[in-house]
């Protein structure tokens, strides 16, 4: 299973974005699908996943009303829509898989539950 991020840039303070996952190489409706962010110096945190049909979604508190996560299984594309961003956004954002939407929040969200990663993309919010 391959996961292709793309969509990052450079943005003023309360611009926006809009991040693409393509997946390829599985069977996309089958996968949960998560995105996580990584800023210089911090771990790694999750910031949104979606059921595998597109029914739930979940954001951490942080992005929400301001991030919105969405899939279509026709294109095996999950993405992640970007608004209001804030200096504190600025990061590399990746794309991942997980089997259960049990793993989008609770103990159980968090890298260790993600099975397959993409190389990020980079988004960068200036002040």
């Amino acid at each position: 299973v391959q996961l292709q991020a793309s969509g990052g840039g450079l943005v003023q303070d309360g611009g926006s974005l809009r991040l693409s996952c393509a997946v390829s190489g599985g069977t996309f409706s089958s996968y949960v699908m998560a995105w996580f962010r990584q800023a210089p110096g911090k771990e790694r945190e999750g910031v949104s996943c979606i059921s595998n049909s597109g029914g739930r979604a979940y954001h951490v508190d942080p992005v929400k009303g301001r991030f919105i996560v969405s899939r279509d299984n026709a294109k095996n594309t999950a993405y992640l829509q970007l608004n209001g961003l804030k200096p504190e956004d600025t990061a590399v954002y990746y794309c991942s898989t997980t089997p259960d939407f049990f793993y989008c929040s609770g103990d159980g969200w968090g890298p260790h539950n993600m099975h397959h990663w993409g190389k990020g993309t980079q988004v960068t919010v200036s002040s």
